[in-house]
Formats: structure tokens, C-alpha cells, sequence
């Protein structure tokens, strides 16, 4: 085979149309954490930050190679040690976690080694989307002729490896992540096969749950009833500043109040690069958005939104153009968890959700998130890059 046959075949099996987006989002990243930094009165070391960021997405773009190479098969042997490693490390971080940053955040999710932190959530979301689709392929392949007594079953089995999940995110008290992992849970469930009888019926009740939740937070009665289930009061606050972002209270008030204000005083074009008039607390991490959204206006958040319904519509077009199972099931997964974080994101710095502490994929500053999102990305190339090296060997 010659050169032009090799680099024309290569092409081929490399999707542009995923990478091209998380390429200018990481860009874009760069930037607004420049801006960020550089308009923060606590003026941290902006020299440094941006390296450590950089460096990070590097290390993503050779995560993304490198997992291009696995074939499915070394996916499927490799995914339950995947997914014991990421429980192990979640594990660990209970007695190991970070008691600075525990003390600002309130969640025992960190992890410091040699003066950087790291979150192994963001790498357990990945293993726990390779798990799933591990369990729901597995059984599909043995229950060909479905029933509802074996869609119970399956059910049961996802629940299995999503309890122990659950459990030791809810030890660390980290309610944003948790969401997270229940959003991937629920896409998985919802492409796995299982029938409408059983589909509806849960839906209602997740959407029954969720309004009778907002209810119990507006009355008395329920606040003491979501008290005695383990409800925290940062997780009150938080509501009540999503119903009212102008609370009277200035300090209870300061982060959503800001970053709307942020937001919409960028107007339509926006105020122009590097231009910070209001002052949000956390700017690089999860307010990363109200930098674009005061620098570049309504349209540069039209264009970020626009990059990530690009990456989520290439995506989608793999997940449907795999005849790998398991391949579309993970795919499903990513989808989901790269789609809820940039929804909660999004809808939490304009204040159409309340805040969680969850990062903007590609853009937010930390490291863990990249890395995670990154390998997320490498497994949706290498659904393309398999597929095509398979038909080549024929």
C-alpha cells in the first residue's frame, strides 16, 4: 500500500465531524480561561493555570489516540476491570479525599497528588458507561425472545452496578455528579430495549418525583420531611436561588445573581474580548459560560451551543450507523453524559436550572473533566475507526 492509500484510508476512519468541535471548544476553553484568570482579584499564577490546562487537554488528545486502537473486543475484556478500578478509586477518596477542598465545596470528590487534584468520578463515569453497556448487551444476547418478566431482569442487572455507584457518590455528598450518572442511567435505559409498559410508567414517576421534590422545597412541612431523608441545607439554598436569583440576602445571592447579570450585560455582540465588568465568583470552573456570554454576547453563546449540537448530532449519527451492540450503547452513554453537562451548565449560569457544580465539557478549568470528556470522545472514534480497519481486513 502506498503513502497516498495510507493517509486516504486513515482519513477515512478518523470522524472529523467529532473531532472538529472538541478542537475549537478546547480553544475556546483556553481563552475564556485566560479571561477568567486575568480579571480575578485574587490574581492567581494565570501563567500557570494556563500551562496545567493546556497540558491537560495534550494529555486528552493522546487519551483520544490511544483509545481509537482499542478494538470491542479489548473494550469488552477490559471493561469490568475498568469498572472495579473506578469503584476502588471512588472508594479510596472517602478516606483520602482533599479536607481543603472539601471545606470550600462541601464534597469529598478530590483527590491531591504531588499539588495537583484530581476527581476520579469524571474517569468512573466512563467506566460506568462501559459497564452498562457491558450488562445490557450481555443480556440481550441471552434473552433474544424479550419478555417483561426478562426487561425486569435487565433492569435489575443495571441497578446491580449503579447502586455501588450511587452509594459512594452520595458518601462523598456530591449531588451534581449524581446526577450525572442517573442521566446516563436513564439514556441506557431508555435504548436498551425495554419496553414502553415498563418505560412509561417509570418516566411518570421520575417526572411525579421531581415536581413533588420542587413542592416539598416550598413548604415547611416538606423542608423538615427532606431534612429527615438526608436533604442538605446548601441543597435548599440552591433551589430557592433557581426560584429567586435576587434573593434580598446579597451573600446567600452573590454567585447566580452575578453571573446573569454577567450574561446579560454582554447584549447581543457582546462586549469584546477580555472585557469583565462584573465579577463571578468561580469564573473559570462551572461560570465558565458567563465569559463568553459577557465578552462575545448572544451570539457567541449561540456559537458554543451550535459546536456542541454539532458534536452531539455526530455522535448521534454513530451511535446509529455502528452494528456493534455494545458499541452503540456506549456511544449512548457519552451522548448522554457530554448532553447533560452542557444542559446544566448552560441552564444554571442563565438561571434556568439551579446550580450543581457541574463543568462545561471542554471549556471549564480541571483537568479530571477533560480527561474524562476526552476519553469519552476517543470511544466515539473508535466506533468509525474500528468499523473501516475491520472492512479493510476482509
Amino acid at each position: 500500500m502506498n503513502k497516498n492509500k495510507l493517509m486516504r484510508n486513515l482519513d477515512n476512519r478518523i470522524d472529523y465531524g467529532v473531532i472538529l468541535p472538541v478542537f475549537l471548544l478546547s480553544i475556546i476553553g483556553i481563552l475564556s480561561l485566560y479571561v477568567a484568570l486575568s480579571n480575578d482579584p485574587n490574581r492567581p499564577e494565570i501563567g500557570n493555570m494556563l500551562m496545567k490546562q493546556g497540558l491537560w487537554y495534550l494529555v486528552g488528545g493522546v487519551s483520544i489516540v490511544i483509545v481509537m486502537n482499542f478494538s470491542s473486543k479489548l473494550l469488552w475484556r477490559l471493561t469490568p476491570v475498568f469498572y472495579v478500578i473506578g469503584l476502588i478509586m471512588m472508594g479510596l477518596l472517602l478516606k483520602f479525599y482533599d479536607p481543603f477542598l472539601e471545606s470550600q465545596t462541601g464534597s469529598k470528590n478530590w483527590i491531591s497528588i504531588g499539588g495537583t487534584t484530581f476527581q476520579p468520578s469524571e474517569l468512573m463515569k466512563v467506566a460506568f458507561i462501559l459497564m452498562l453497556a457491558y450488562v445490557v448487551t450481555m443480556h440481550n444476547v441471552k434473552n433474544v425472545n424479550r419478555t417483561i418478566k426478562s426487561d425486569f431482569w435487565l433492569i435489575g442487572k443495571m441497578l446491580l452496578v449503579t447502586m455501588p455507584v450511587i452509594i459512594l457518590i452520595l458518601l462523598q455528598d456530591d449531588f451534581g455528579t449524581m446526577l450525572v450518572f442517573l442521566a446516563i442511567f436513564g439514556g441506557v435505559f431508555l435504548m436498551s430495549g425495554i419496553t414502553w409498559k415498563i418505560i412509561l410508567p417509570t418516566f411518570l414517576a421520575a417526572l411525579l418525583l421531581g415536581a413533588g421534590t420542587i413542592y416539598l422545597v416550598t413548604t415547611t412541612t416538606g423542608r423538615e420531611f427532606l431534612y429527615s431523608v438526608g436533604f442538605k441545607p446548601y441543597q435548599f439554598d440552591r433551589i430557592d436561588l433557581w426560584i429567586n436569583p435576587f434573593h434580598h440576602d446579597p451573600d446567600r445571592s452573590f454567585q447566580p445573581a452575578l453571573a446573569i447579570t454577567a450574561i446579560g450585560s454582554g447584549g447581543l455582540l457582546g462586549k469584546g474580548f477580555n472585557v469583565s465588568d462584573v465579577y463571578v465568583p468561580v469564573r473559570e470552573s462551572d461560570m465558565i459560560f458567563t465569559v463568553v456570554g459577557e465578552n462575545f454576547g448572544f451570539i457567541g453563546g449561540c456559537f458554543i451551543i451550535l459546536l456542541y449540537f454539532i458534536l452531539i448530532y455526530r455522535m448521534i449519527r454513530v451511535c446509529f450507523e455502528t452494528n456493534n451492540e455494545f458499541y452503540a450503547y456506549i456511544a449512548t452513554g457519552i451522548i448522554m453524559m457530554i448532553l447533560f453537562h452542557v444542559f446544566e451548565n448552560i441552564g444554571a449560569n442563565i438561571g434556568l436550572l439551579p446550580l450543581t457544580g457541574i463543568p462545561l465539557p471542554f471549556i471549564s478549568q480541571g483537568g479530571s473533566s477533560i480527561l474524562g470528556n476526552m476519553l469519552g470522545v476517543g470511544l466515539i472514534m473508535s466506533m468509525k475507526y474500528q468499523k473501516e480497519a475491520t472492512i479493510e481486513n476482509y
